[in-house]
């Protein structure tokens, strides 16, 4: 990921939500041209984030045959109830033979062949502007963080090398061995050894390529004979992007040939029957919605283990997908011991992490990005607020209950002085130091503060306690306002980020599902009572991994790893940084095929 793309994707998929609404109203189809020049990224993503019916991308041209199979595409969806078709098109766009495919190209032939009302949008630099993204935001801030740690620790012989970020982390790689790739894959695309091309744009590309095929061009099996059963559900509080992991898990569920089952109200729904099959039009146009389609509660398993035993067995469950927080989590646990009762809960199950604080074994969950950006959008507004009148300094509450996740990121992305959070204690002495350095700043030509504070950071230093301990200390010098965000962190429509990642999180449990339920095959039935048959699906520095729940238990108070100095840093404290900790310089080569992506 480079700075400057995640908010490019956000202006893409405001517009193509916006369009949608226009599109369904009069049945049309719309063809939508993003930028990137010869590199399909931002149309790969948009289409994965919307699950439009078609993309053009450069790394993978289309066959001479396209134009037969999109505009067979366009009319089974329309065929299915759909009243609209999203088309979209990277600039650089090209077919076998070299040929550029423009978007009046693709409108030309779906007017002349199908008839259809078809209008294009070009985008063009309105992808470049607007307000960043949180995303972008926390990226900048660490990359410019690793830029000069790098200079610090070079040395004459240091070769030149490029801040990148793999996975969740950031790495250092040599600069003349980027330029090496970014010509390798030029040189590809003109010599049209297209596989070469998209392996050289990294794993994570691939993934994400690989995913829309299965998405977007492979229909379900008519027959589902000897097909498993498998049940999604949502548990714990709502989070963004939750609905876009339904999508993907039930999708491609159909494609293996599974009989799909959804659950609503979670827990508590299971265990009174609450279900029903999903076929392949249940989930269309889930991606971008907000919330739970499905319905969540926080309930957890034990108490109904008998009532969930008797509709396991009702229904054929085989294997369960549980989409939710730390409640999907402790629901996990109790399942696995529940085993030792009930025989019908020897099943395979994974938990997909959605919350807006976070589970064991994930190092973010979906929902996470959705719930920054609201921070951000929301602080930015209070500060302009603020534009012209006297020195203020406010008080912002955020989500999370005892998980500083959202008030560590937004620290850095919406530029805040101090970030208080339960995992760093802290003391009235700290607060004074917070209060001193905000006196000294608004007597300068500063004249905005803003102090983050986790919800359950501290049971005493409410956020009453420090709005009036900033007031008093801040008398005739800045006035305070304070503000409790509450839940409008959990609503909205998911960022594309979290579509993006909620999508592949389905897709990877769904077929990590199918080969355990095959492992777990003995005696004519499924029985699956291994530590590895419960798991969580995480992210873990630069891989999702799928972790047994158990071996997750000493992690229970999961405890971020956020690089706490930058905050204090950019808000001009005067300290020093801890420079002991070196980095060191990767090969590429490494880098794109020595590792699991995302």
């Amino acid at each position: 990921m480079t700075i400057g793309t995640d908010s490019a994707l956000h202006r893409i998929i405001e517009i193509v939500d916006a369009i949608t609404t226009t599109a369904q109203s009069h049945q049309r189809t719309f063809v939508l041209e993003v930028m990137g020049r010869h590199c399909g990224y931002l149309a790969l993503v948009t289409s994965l984030s919307w699950g439009a019916n078609w993309v053009f991308i450069p790394e993978c041209p289309q066959d001479d045959d396209w134009e037969e199979h999109l505009c067979r595409r366009l009319s089974e969806t329309r065929t299915r109830g759909s009243r609209l078709n999203i088309i979209i098109v990277a600039e650089g766009a090209i077919d076998k033979n070299g040929k550029p495919i423009t978007s009046e190209d693709i409108k030309n032939l779906v007017v002349k062949r199908l008839g259809y009302d078809t209008r294009v949008t070009v985008l063009g630099h309105v992808q470049r502007g607007g307000t960043p993204s949180a995303f972008d935001r926390i990226l900048g801030s660490r990359m410019g963080v690793e830029a000069v740690m790098a200079l610090l620790e070079g040395t004459p012989d240091t070769p030149a090398c490029v801040v990148s970020l793999s996975g969740n982390q950031a790495v250092r790689l040599p600069l003349m061995e980027c330029v090496q790739v970014t010509k390798d894959v030029t040189k590809a695309m003109d010599d049209k050894k297209f596989d070469e091309a998209m392996k050289l744009r990294g794993r994570s590309f691939m993934n994400n390529w690989e995913v829309y095929k299965l998405l977007a061009h492979v229909r379900p099996p008519v027959s589902k004979s000897g097909s498993h059963t498998v049940a999604v559900m949502n548990v714990g509080a709502p989070a963004a992007g939750m609905n876009a992991a339904v999508h993907s898990t039930v999708r491609i569920g159909l494609i293996q040939g599974n009989r799909v089952l959804v659950v609503h109200d979670g827990f508590e729904g299971l265990a009174k029957g609450q279900i029903e099959e999903a076929g392949w039009s249940y989930v269309g146009g889930w991606t971008g919605q907000g919330g739970s389609k499905l319905g969540t509660k926080r309930t957890l398993p034990k108490k109904s283990f008998e009532q969930i035993s008797a509709n396991i067995t009702k229904f054929n469950i085989q294997g369960l997908v549980i989409i939710g927080g730390f409640e999907a989590y402790t629901g996990g646990l109790e399942l696995m011991e529940g085993r030792k009762q009930f025989d019908e809960l020897c099943i395979p199950f994974v938990v997909i992490p959605a919350t807006v604080s976070n589970v064991p074994g994930s190092d973010f969950s979906i929902g996470a990005d959705t719930a920054l950006n609201t921070i951000c959008t929301t602080c930015d507004r209070i500060k302009q607020s603020a534009a012209g009148t006297k020195r203020r300094v406010f008080i912002i509450e955020t989500m999370g209950g005892y998980c500083g996740y959202l008030a560590t990121m937004a620290g850095p992305a919406a530029g805040a002085d101090a970030a208080y959070i339960f995992e760093e204690p802290f003391t009235i002495r700290d607060l004074q130091a917070n209060v001193e350095h905000l006196v000294q700043k608004m007597k300068t030509t500063v004249k905005r503060g803003l102090v983050l504070r986790n919800e359950k950071c501290n049971e005493n230093y409410t956020t009453d306690f420090i709005f009036n301990l900033y007031s008093e200390e801040g008398k005739g010098i800045f006035d305070s306002r304070k503000n409790v965000l509450g839940h409008m962190q959990q609503g909205g429509s998911p960022t594309p980020f979290d579509r993006n990642f909620a999508t592949k999180m389905g897709a990877k449990a769904m077929n990590w599902m199918s080969g355990k339920i095959k492992e777990s095959y003995w005696n004519g039935r499924i029985f699956a009572n291994t530590p590895d048959s419960g798991c969580v699906l995480g992210m873990r520095k630069r891989a999702l991994l799928f972790q047994p729940v158990t071996e997750l238990k000493d992690q229970m108070d999961f405890e971020h790893r956020i690089p706490k100095p930058i905050l204090k840093i950019l808000a001009k404290y005067e300290i020093d940084l801890d420079t002991s900790d070196h980095a060191h310089l990767e090969h590429i080569s490494r880098k794109r095929f020595g590792e699991a992506g995302v």
